[in-house]
């Protein structure tokens, strides 16, 4: 089982740190990852945000290619619609060229209606606009030269260099849970990342209609990426005191405020859903994400290969709010004491 680490770069509201700490936080990780055997890294992706969750994910990805040798890196996800595809189709290969081959593009059509509006993007051509694009970008690296006449998008007869290094283009990861999606993920052979704001119970009711696809057209599933807010430290209080804070900033003004909004359900594991972002505290989602010592970090994961048959965890440790330091000291424990376990 493989692991990797998450970066979104979020600051809480009052926090009092700049807004460039958690990037430096980042590439002084980097390194020390790699080293600790660490297989991946990924950034997520947003726009319009109060928080600061990074809305740059390709120079940020370049900078963690230029500290690293080994790792994958990637997006996790990037909201495709937001760009202009034949600039972002350049932009990833270039970025393939510089990574040496190491990039993986994931992405998703996005959902929250701000950042629609924000980009001047109608929410409801979001899918269309997703698929085209993508099916624009597979072309401009797979063709010497292309035209492309879509509903949303149209380019003339053109030809784009460099093509990516990776053949015959970067590893696509699909980050939905709309059974449509799911179905449009397998038939492009993409692979599905699982969502941190998901029980287990969600997330195998998603895996079926992407598995069904998968087998009608006779393909092979071939990786179970999962991300999940993970936090180790000696003891369960000390790590439940430093990470609850981050846990409750993204539950409640993240992913409670987009289910409130009706941009997305965030629901119990009874199936209610989130109607106010005020009932959500750090005890309200507890079975979903790792925070304890390396011991209950060991059970924890253990269910996720056993229930879902994961094969790499992503691990969200650089949390809303969580000093550099703090973040390490998890990344230390967790490669010495709970990634051996999974070799």
């Amino acid at each position: 089982m493989k692991f990797g680490l998450l970066f979104t770069f979020q600051l809480p509201p009052g926090s009092g740190i700049p807004w460039s700490e958690p990037y430096q936080d980042m590439l002084s990780c980097l390194p020390r990852a790699e080293a600790l055997g660490y297989h991946s890294m990924y950034l997520a992706t947003h726009h319009a945000k109060t928080d600061g969750l990074c809305p740059g994910p390709l120079p940020t990805l370049g900078a963690a290619a230029a500290v690293t040798k080994t790792m994958k890196i990637g997006t996790a996800v990037m909201l495709v619609p937001m760009y202009a595809p034949l600039k972002l189709a350049e932009d990833i290969a270039v970025l393939d060229n510089i990574a040496e081959g190491r990039l993986i593009f994931g992405v998703a059509p996005g959902y929250v209606a701000e950042e629609f509006a924000a980009h001047c993007i109608p929410r409801e051509e979001r899918v269309g606009r997703f698929e085209e694009a993508l099916d624009l970008m597979i072309a401009a690296w797979t063709q010497e030269e292309f035209e492309f006449n879509g509903k949303y998008y149209r380019v003339p007869r053109t030809v784009m260099t460099p093509k990516p290094v990776q053949k015959p283009y970067p590893e696509l990861w699909y980050g939905v849970s709309a059974k449509s999606s799911l179905r449009r993920a397998a038939k492009r052979h993409a692979v599905q990342i699982m969502s941190p704001r998901y029980g287990v119970a969600e997330l195998q009711a998603h895996y079926a209609p992407y598995e069904a696809a998968a087998n009608e057209i006779g393909w092979t599933i071939p990786a179970r990426p999962i991300i999940r807010q993970v936090f180790v430290a000696p003891t369960m209080q000390k790590a439940e005191t430093l990470a609850a804070p981050a846990i409750e900033h993204l539950y409640r003004e993240v992913y409670g405020k987009a289910s409130a909004a009706g941009d997305r359900a965030l629901r119990n594991d009874d199936g209610s859903m989130i109607t106010d972002h005020n009932q959500v505290n750090f005890d309200t989602f507890k079975a979903r994400y790792i925070v304890g010592d390396p011991e209950f970090a060991i059970q924890e994961i253990t269910k996720y290969r056993e229930g879902l048959g994961c094969t790499e965890m992503v691990c969200w440790m650089h949390m809303p709010g969580i000093r550099g330091r703090d973040a390490m000291s998890s990344v230390e424990l967790f490669a010495k004491e709970v990634m051996p376990e999974f070799r």
